[in-house]
């Protein structure tokens, strides 16, 4: 039986604009490196990234009394830190990249995040205005692969029905409908298999 691949697990650094937030995490991230049996020779070396929080440290202190030139001073240094963290990002997502099964705990290990996957919604029969008056978008679930759809709309609730162009896309736009006129919209698809029942009316207000 195949190994099932396991998904690769990324880092989210997501560094906060903020001086003393990004001290904050650049501390959590030493700590959390330092003596870490996944990491015995990080890149750049935790002694490179301590100096540049030093210096940071030491710029932010500088900006909060106002000192003339300390804030630009300031930026410079958190500019310096950031890419030395990138670099340390990149450091450790080679070490969890090969080891994709513990590569969670060893992200979260070094004190730095895990990027949480996508989660797409599911796309479900629905209508919206469209940019010009009169205009409605239809979208609905894709019924696969070589599927075309069939669409009517409504004036009256339903009780009579007008069909509009097919399309074999999951997806249409309806053109030159009255404004103000409370519309009702359905659907069904063809598929290889035949074709399918009517959708469900949704109905919407065109402007």
């Amino acid at each position: 039986m195949p190994k099932t691949k396991v998904p690769r697990t990324l880092i989210s650094l997501n560094l906060s604009k903020s001086a003393l937030a990004l001290i904050a995490f650049t501390k959590s991230v030493i700590q959390s490196m330092t003596g870490n049996a996944y990491f015995p020779n990080p890149q750049p070396p935790l002694a490179t990234v301590q100096t540049a929080l030093d210096e940071l440290m030491s710029a932010e202190a500088a900006a909060t009394k106002r000192a003339l030139g300390a804030v630009a001073t300031r930026n410079e240094k958190r500019t310096v830190l950031v890419a030395l963290l990138e670099e340390l990002r990149v450091s450790v997502q080679k070490v969890a990249d090969a080891n994709p099964e513990q590569a969670p705990s060893i992200i979260n290990s070094a004190g730095m995040p895990v990027r949480k996957p996508a989660v797409r919604k599911p796309r479900v029969f629905s209508a919206v205005q469209g940019a010009v008056s009169g205009t409605v978008k239809l979208i609905v679930p894709s019924a696969g692969h070589r599927s075309s759809y069939d669409w009517q709309w409504s004036s009256d609730g339903g009780k009579t029905w007008q069909l509009l162009p097919s399309t074999i896309q999951a997806r249409t736009t309806v053109t030159g409908l009255p404004p103000a006129t409370n519309a009702s919209f359905r659907y069904r698809a063809v598929t290889k298999t035949g074709v399918a029942d009517w959708s469900e009316v949704i109905s919407l207000l065109v402007k």
